[in-house]
């Protein structure tokens, strides 16, 4: 993706990583893995800052 995608590439990665987290936590989840439930909990909120950020660079491209 280029540098003026107006945060579209932002928000597509911080999507992808809040799916992957929300998968990571489940499973964590459902075999009693504290320690991938907290990396999924992890990845989420990274997932969020993300397109948050993509939405940040939408509105100043307006």
């Amino acid at each position: 993706m280029s540098n003026h995608d107006n945060g579209l590439g932002d928000k597509v990665k911080g999507k992808v990583s809040q799916v992957k987290g929300e998968l990571k936590d489940q499973w964590g989840n459902a075999t009693d893995n504290a320690s991938l439930q907290a990396e999924g909990k992890l990845d989420k909120l990274k997932g969020k800052g993300q397109e948050a950020i993509g939405e940040a660079k939408e509105k100043l491209t307006k």
